[in-house]
């Protein structure tokens, strides 16, 4: 199996848990004289099986991404980190522009000249230059990983 497959099994079996969950929950406690929709003890015990099954996917893809080398982002792990915080990056660099610019603000211009004037304490021109190279960066780096998870088998 491929790691790509293995992280769509992941998202399913993720899935099929909080489905699990919210059944559970809602046949939990029923009113005297009526007759559960669903038995909660079955379906805990499912959630059961599913949660054993989402951990031992869990572990494979870690040690698989642990192992597996991408060229020189080092190993899966190390990839995926770097593109963690480049995204964060990103985040706080539009973020940093947009309030520079005073994007968002309500009425960020003057009305009457005696108002105070809003001046950039940033250069908002760099910082917008700033989050596109970090874009292409993140698309870069999210290729190779995507490109890694359907070439690399999954370990045991």
């Amino acid at each position: 199996m491929k790691l790509a497959e293995a992280l769509a099994e992941r998202a399913e079996a993720t899935r099929r848990v909080e489905q699990l969950r919210a059944r559970v929950v809602s046949s939990a406690r029923y009113q005297e004289g009526e007759t559960p929709a669903e038995d909660a003890a079955q379906l805990l015990a499912e959630a059961g099986e599913a949660l054993e099954t989402l951990e031992s996917l869990i572990r494979r893809i870690n040690r698989t991404n642990a192992a597996a080398r991408i060229g020189q982002d080092g190993t899966l792990t190390d990839a995926l980190a770097r593109r963690d915080v480049l995204r964060l990056r990103h985040a706080v660099v539009t973020s940093a522009a947009d309030a520079a610019a005073g994007t968002g603000e309500r009425g960020y211009g003057r009305q009457l000249r005696s108002e105070l004037m809003m001046l950039s304490a940033l250069p908002v021109a760099e910082l917008r230059a700033q989050a596109d190279v970090l874009a292409r960066e993140i698309r870069e780096i999210d290729v190779r990983i995507q490109r890694a998870n359907w070439e690399v088998d999954l370990l045991d």
